[in-house]
């Protein structure tokens, strides 16, 4: 009888293994970081060569280091940061540069050329999004375009695409090309209603057919991996975010979670219904299992989170380790009037406005570095209030609580304002790794480890619960001006 589960959850800055047991609990793990390449401003890098060997890396060292064999690991599943553009040889598995990371911006001048028929809005009816930086399928348009040699070999079928899912399996099974939905819904190249790439967009992008990937299922067996887990099950691929919309068990229409990582994202079940966005939220496939309609989800995708903690310890030196921001925002009563909008990358939703840069507005002679601390922590929770109404609009579903995940949820401060910004309770589970957790829970089901929905329910509990607050009055006052602020990021870049 097999034991365990793994997941491999390859993020924006680091690469974990995380094996769980029946109960969802964790047993073991291992986190390697990258590096973040900045070729230029707005360019962000990562080298894929070095996500593998750090994938490789991580998983040997959690076998080793906790006395695991992979025998006793009934199936893997792999949860990656979305987006994040890869091309590389269908032979060697070389890749053709580095990968093109979700939050950069150089494919702006493509976006603004295809928006030029049609506008912002141009292919949203078919794939939930908009045209922005954001998005796999421009990253693409601009490696074809701009990388000598590599169209010819992608119009032979030798340079091959994929988000890091597909990077992943391809080296983990020996050449198997393929991609979840959930994480072909990010390329804004497939079509949300036949689940398949959309030939249409294809020819409008130049992007040739032959080098995508196949879209299957999130929840079956892809393959089997060779090497360290060699005889192991790949029996599912999420998306992160949908992992961790899996992870909290939100399998109901109507459950919703938000994940506070590198970024910040807002997911809202809509069941089997593809529900347009008015209000600027991006239409995602929440996952499939193999044998089952699709699942969909409304997104609200936030690009600065966590990143804007890094920035104040990276770049200003203000704090040495993240976890000194809430120490810091602490000696404070509040911001002091400062509100701090994070445009590194432009704005996310509800706005999708690439020209537009960071502001910290309202500054005063009174203003110390504990006031930029503690609006640094406010950013997260007002950008996650826009998008929560931006849901309320769209979906007709007033929100009762959040489930709340990721890295950020151990800051108190920022959880009890978050909740007293949004007006309800903010609940987070004992397992905060959900993103893992959602892959695992998702390749378990696949082979049969789990068998329903029902019991991984069973597993999910509460650690802690924090109830809001703030008097509407204040809270309503505040949100005004940080919605000025906004508006302050508004075409800076021309």
């Amino acid at each position: 009888m097999k034991k365990y589960v793994a997941a491999i959850d390859q993020g924006t800055t680091s690469t974990r293994f995380i094996v769980f047991d029946r109960a969802g609990k964790i047993i073991a793990s291992n986190q390697q970081e990258h590096e973040q390449i900045y070729p230029q401003p707005g360019w962000v890098e990562h080298n894929p060569e070095e996500i593998w060997e750090r994938t490789q890396s991580v998983i040997k060292n959690t076998l080793q280091n906790y006395s695991i064999n992979a025998k006793d690991i009934a199936a893997l599943g792999i949860t990656n940061q979305r987006e994040t553009a890869v091309v590389w040889d269908r032979k060697t598995g070389k890749a053709w540069g580095n990968a093109i990371v979700w939050q950069d911006t150089r494919t702006r001048q493509i976006c603004e050329e295809l928006a030029e028929i049609g506008g912002k809005d141009r292919f949203r009816d078919k794939c939930g999004l908009p045209l922005a930086t954001y998005f796999s399928g421009p990253k693409i348009k601009w490696m074809l375009d701009n990388i000598l040699g590599l169209r010819e070999a992608a119009n032979r079928g030798d340079a091959v695409f994929g988000n890091i899912d597909s990077f992943l399996i391809w080296h983990l099974t020996g050449g198997t090309h393929v991609t979840d939905v959930t994480n072909a819904s990010r390329t804004m190249l497939m079509n949300l209603q036949t689940l398949d790439w959309d030939a249409e967009i294809l020819e409008i992008m130049g992007i040739p057919r032959e080098m995508l990937p196949e879209i299957r299922p999130s929840i079956q067996v892809f393959g089997t991996a060779k090497g360290l887990l060699a005889g192991v099950p790949i029996a599912a691929a999420l998306g992160d975010q949908q992992a961790a919309l899996f992870g909290q068990t939100c399998f109901s229409c109507g459950e919703a979670k938000n994940t506070y990582g590198t970024g910040c994202f807002m997911l809202l079940n809509t069941g089997e219904s593809i529900v347009p966005s008015t209000s600027g939220l991006l239409t995602t496939v929440a996952y499939k299992m193999e044998k089952s309609p699709a699942i969909y989800a409304l997104e609200g995708s936030i690009a600065i989170a966590g990143a804007l903690v890094q920035w104040l310890r990276d770049n200003l030196g203000i704090i040495q380790t993240s976890a000194e921001v809430e120490t810091l925002a602490n000696t404070v009563e509040d911001s002091g009037g400062v509100y701090f909008v994070p445009a590194f990358s432009g704005l996310y939703a509800p706005y999708w406005k690439d020209s537009a840069r960071g502001v910290i507005a309202g500054l005063t002679r009174y203003v110390t570095k504990a006031h930029i601390a503690r609006a640094v922590l406010e950013a997260t929770a007002w950008q996650t209030r826009e998008v929560l109404d931006a849901m309320d609009r769209d979906s007709g579903v007033k929100l009762v609580s959040l489930k709340v995940d990721g890295g950020m949820v151990v800051n108190h401060t920022l959880m009890q304002f978050q909740s007293d910004v949004l007006g309800v309770p903010v609940v987070r589970p004992a397992v905060a790794e959900t993103t893992a957790l959602g892959a695992a829970y998702a390749a378990g089901l696949a082979v049969g480890f789990w068998s329903r929905l029902a019991e991984l329910r069973a597993n999910w509990a509460v650690n802690r619960t924090w109830e809001p607050q703030m008097p509407i009055e204040l809270r309503e006052q505040k949100y005004r001006l940080w919605k000025k602020a906004v508006s302050r990021t508004f075409d800076w870049e021309e």
